[in-house]
């Protein structure tokens, strides 16, 4: 893995930020698609749904009860067996940073926005990692609730080298958002600061989103293409958001990043959340379809995950 030795040295004289190289892991596992990279499938007893609910102009519903709310799973009606706000549940949120070489004329304005970010919203409960992508994933601040530290891994990163977005979100999931059990008693965040231009990731992108899901995580993306042009990588951010029941956000200019985080905190302080135990509970090893709607009323949005994977029934 790409190491700077410049920068690994600042780390050591700094102390406290745990810097862990994804390619360690990677050269210990075999490739993708091998038996050692076979799905994770957590055993379902319970589904657990963490969403948002908005009036057609964004403005946050918040005063909403179990009994405004129907779920459905594979089409099939569901009974909400709890049903509360988010607002209290601890938070475990990592935060992918781009460093490659194509942000690197609006990497200052990423560090600054990305501290803000971390200060406002990281409470006692709550943990928050943070993972830069070059060429590589890279784990630069382990899960912490030490703004401090936090703040001190965004501003030791310098950009350089390729794209692996989709390993940066597939380990952050697989191997940390994951470890919290029981996970319904956690909320399970991830926002990507990238142009979404990956080039040099094992995984493909729907194996990252798997992983996500898997790992129940909403995923909210901030573009850093500022040229006015859709991409590619524009429609890769915003497929992970809509996948996941996250929102993608598109800064006209750099200096425009910190409201797109203030958005992502405001998010974070108004969300629902339920379970329900599915009927009939099928262990198939499928991705099962969950659709959530407020009763009577087509002026809410309602912004969810669109579903989950079940557990594969041992033979």
């Amino acid at each position: 893995m790409k190491l700077v030795a410049g920068f690994v040295a600042l780390l050591a004289i700094a102390g406290g930020v745990s810097v862990c190289a994804l390619a360690a892991h990677q050269s210990q596992s075999s490739e993708p698609g091998s038996s050692a990279d076979n799905p994770i499938r957590a055993e379902v007893t319970r589904v657990n749904m963490l969403f948002t609910v908005t009036d057609k102009k964004g403005r946050f519903v918040t005063d909403l009860t179990k009994n405004d709310f129907q779920v459905s799973e594979n089409k099939k009606p569901q009974s909400i067996l709890e049903f509360n706000s988010e607002t209290d549940l601890p938070l475990r949120l990592a935060i992918l940073i781009d460093t490659s070489n194509s942000i690197r004329d609006r990497f200052r304005f990423q560090q600054e926005a990305a501290t803000n970010f971390i200060n406002s919203v990281v409470r006692d409960q709550d943990k928050a990692l943070i993972v830069s992508f070059d060429t590589a994933a890279e784990l630069v601040s382990d899960m912490t609730n030490d703004t401090g530290q936090l703040e001190k891994a965004v501003r030791n990163l310098r950009p350089g080298g390729g794209t692996a977005l989709y390993d940066a979100i597939y380990f952050a999931c697989r191997d940390k958002l994951m470890k919290d059990q029981p996970m319904y008693k956690f909320r399970r965040a991830m926002v990507i600061l990238s142009d979404g231009e990956d080039n040099d990731s094992r995984y493909s992108r729907d194996q990252a989103l798997e992983m996500a899901q898997r790992a129940d995580t909403v995923i909210y993306t901030i573009s850093t293409n500022i040229s006015h042009v859709e991409t590619e990588g524009d429609k890769v951010m915003r497929y992970f958001a809509g996948e996941t029941g996250g929102v993608a956000f598109f800064p006209f200019q750099a200096k425009d990043l910190n409201q797109s985080f203030e958005n992502i905190a405001n998010e974070l302080r108004h969300q629902y959340n339920l379970f329900y135990r599915p009927e009939p509970l099928n262990n198939d090893g499928r991705y099962h379809q969950v659709q959530i709607k407020v009763k009577g009323r087509k002026d809410l949005v309602v912004r969810a995950r669109k579903g989950y994977y079940a557990r594969r029934e041992s033979m």
